[in-house]
């Protein structure tokens, strides 16, 4: 029962999901609980891709045509936005507001903490959600079930890669009021394999809608992006922030929708 447990509370964390009343009590709190808890963020990944994928469908066969599709990836990416409080969208602008703002690492971690948005985080919302939804609008000439498994695979895959940067590199942001404080400390290798039993059947899936080629490319790009990321946050931050992770995510996402649309 504690991997239901550590669902929950993944669910209350990373989304805006009410765990509330005696449901909440059953499930219970400790830091090393939500530690755990990370493991079954590609979990979480099921539940908002499936959203995701729901009202892209719905949308998309009542609204054909191009501007159809991109009312379709529009009205998704909303509900992944509402589903989520913009948990991962929020730590992309940071990330960018950040390592753009300054080339000082000390200067850049303090400009991650401020809450204002600025020209470089509001410049890469504009062009990852913009490239989100043409992506998108791209991959619904091969069929909107084929979007949807994108979207439920993408999900679940690019929530993999972040689990990675808390096992191998040392946190850097402010432990007091970070909302990665929890996770702060390396997850284990037995989280990793929860992890990896979340995402194994989204990448089957991916294969059942999806060529080969493409949906190997489509892994081998989101490792090899997140290889990149750990590196950067490395090199300009000696480590990893919560910021970092969400904007992992993000970008690992969007790799994922572009090498499955490559040439479609």
């Amino acid at each position: 029962m504690n991997g239901v447990r550590h669902f929950l509370l993944a669910l209350q964390f990373f989304t805006r999901v009410p765990v509330t009343g005696p449901l909440a009590a059953w499930v219970g709190f400790s830091p090393q609980m939500l530690r755990a808890s990370a493991a079954h963020l590609p979990g979480i990944g099921w539940l908002v891709g499936g959203v995701a994928a729901l009202v892209f469908t719905g949308v998309g066969m009542g609204l054909p045509g191009v501007a159809g599709a991109l009312a379709a990836a529009l009205l998704s990416t909303v509900a992944t936005v509402m589903l989520t409080g913009a948990f991962h969208e929020d730590g992309l602008a940071d990330v960018a507001d950040g390592l753009g703002g300054s080339a000082d690492r000390d200067r850049a971690l303090e400009i991650m903490k401020d809450s204002r948005i600025g020209a470089f985080g509001a410049i890469a919302l504009v062009l990852a959600l913009g490239l989100k939804c043409a992506l998108l609008a791209v991959l619904t000439g091969r069929g909107l079930q084929t979007v949807a498994v994108a979207i439920v695979g993408a999900h679940v895959l690019s929530r993999l890669m972040p689990l990675f940067l808390i096992r191998w590199l040392p946190y850097v942001g402010d432990s007091g009021a970070s909302k990665a404080k929890p996770l702060a400390d390396a997850i284990s290798g037995g989280a990793l394999v929860i992890a990896l039993v979340w995402t194994v059947p989204a990448v089957a899936l991916l294969l059942c809608a999806h060529d080969a080629v493409q949906v190997g490319a489509a892994v081998l790009a989101t490792v090899l992006v997140a290889g990149w990321m750990a590196r950067l946050f490395l090199r300009r931050l000696q480590g990893f922030t919560g910021d970092g992770l969400g904007a992992t995510q993000q970008v690992c996402e969007l790799t994922i929708y572009l090498a499955l649309a490559w040439r479609a």
